[in-house]
Parts: structure tokens; sequence; C-alpha cells
């Protein structure tokens, strides 16, 4: 019985391979065409960085789009579409166009960012910084003016132009050396961190906003702020550009 039953038993194993054979074939045909697609249709970025001159680009920062003219982006490294840790960006006020590179701005390199931020010649005391990143683990802006903020403020905050009210940060805290100013009458319609002019160094203020997962940090003169309402409409504009309604 044994030496009828091996034969029977590979009859099977070769119909069963025969009837496999057309199946495996319809699969590896089905791969091959989603991969074909997918390639077809998947968007495909250049290399290296676009024209200054270019339209608008779509940068990615923490899975949020946003539609940036490359002649806004400051380092070279970052001027191209595709997904991106951070941008770092720039805008002429009260125009916010992005500014014309000359000389070596037109090939400036992420670690001079830190450094141009910092200086206060007029032509950059007309523009206004713009970084876009991930907010990570840190609070969100309107959670840090509730609940952190007032932990490393003074008590007693003074009156300032146009309803607005400047509450000094205690020296030691992380906020030393800064104040917090915010509209008197609604804090969350428009508030700012400002540092203090010190010598010939100019005071700065950093405004922050949440788009889904994306930070953005705007940093201009503190003297802007003398006109909180037009920067804050500006502010407005400049979003609605970066970061269109979509349908």
């Amino acid at each position: 019985m044994t030496a009828h039953a091996l034969p029977r038993r590979h009859l099977r194993r070769s119909a069963r391979s025969l009837l496999m054979a057309p199946v495996a074939f319809l699969v590896a045909l089905l791969i091959g065409a989603a991969i074909f697609v997918s390639s077809a249709l998947w968007p495909t970025w250049p290399s290296g960085p676009v024209s200054l001159d270019a339209p608008a680009i779509p940068i990615t920062v923490a899975n949020v789009l946003f539609d940036v003219p490359p002649r806004a982006i400051r380092a070279t490294v970052q001027r191209r579409p595709g997904p991106h840790e951070r941008i770092d960006l720039a805008f002429l006020w009260p125009s916010l166009e992005p500014p014309r590179p000359q000389g070596k701005d037109a090939e400036q390199s992420a670690a001079d960012i830190k450094g141009d931020a910092a200086s206060s010649g007029a032509e950059l005391s007309q523009r206004l910084f713009v970084t876009i990143a991930a907010l990570g683990p840190v609070l969100p802006p309107a959670e840090r003016l509730r609940n952190v903020y007032p932990h490393y403020a003074d008590a007693q905050a003074t009156e300032g132009p146009d309803g607005l009210a400047i509450l000094p940060f205690r020296a030691g805290t992380p906020y030393q050396g800064e104040d917090l100013v915010y509209l008197a009458a609604n804090p969350e319609q428009f508030f700012a961190r400002c540092t203090r002019q010190v010598g010939k160094v100019r005071g700065s203020c950093l405004h922050e906003r949440l788009i889904d997962t994306a930070e953005i940090t705007l940093r201009f003169p503190r003297s802007f702020i003398d006109d909180w309402h037009s920067v804050n409409a500006g502010i407005d504009r400049l979003m609605a550009q970066l970061h269109p309604a979509r349908n």
C-alpha cells in the first residue's frame, strides 16, 4: 500500500504546483502594476535647491504643508520642495515680500542665520523673520501664556501702547531680561515675549503661532509693537500666504 501511495502524493503535489503557477504569476503582475502606478503618481522633487525666482514651492514641516517662495528661504540647503525638519524665512516689512538677496545673502548657510538675526542694522530692522518647526514636546503658545509665563513673571504689569500691558519676567528665571507684552483686554488675541534694549542693541519680540503640529515663530523689532494692530494683521496675512485654506 505504501508503494502505491507515494506516487499518488507525488501526483497531487504536481497538480497543486500546476494550479499555483498562474496564481503566482497573477500576484506578481499585480504587484508590478502597483509599483508602476505608485512611481508614476508619486511626486518627484528636484534634488538640488530651486531658483530664487521660482514660484512658491510645497514644503512640509511636521506633516503640515506650506507654500513657500524660494526667495524667502534664508538657508540654501532648505531651498528645495519636500519635507523639512525646519525652515527659516525672512520677509520685508510691511510689504511681506521676500527680500532681494545681495552678495553672500543669496548663498547663506544655516549656520549664518542665528548671527544675522541678532544684527541691528537698518535693513534688518525692517524685516520679519520666521521659523517653522515641529512643536515637539513643548506646550502650545496659548497654554504657555496661561500656565507657564505667569510663574516666572512679576506680579504687576505696566500700561503699554494702545491697550497693551507689559509684564516683566523676574531675574533668575529662564526669561530674565524679557517682558511679556500682551493685549490687556484679551491676552490671547496678541502676545509676545520681548527683550529690552541694551546699549545699542535694540529689543526684539517673539510671537508664536500654531498650525496643527507646526509652530511658527515670528521675530521682529520691539518698536513694531507700538502699532501692534498692523503687526497682528500682517502676520494673519502672512499665515494665509504660507498656509492657504484648502478644500
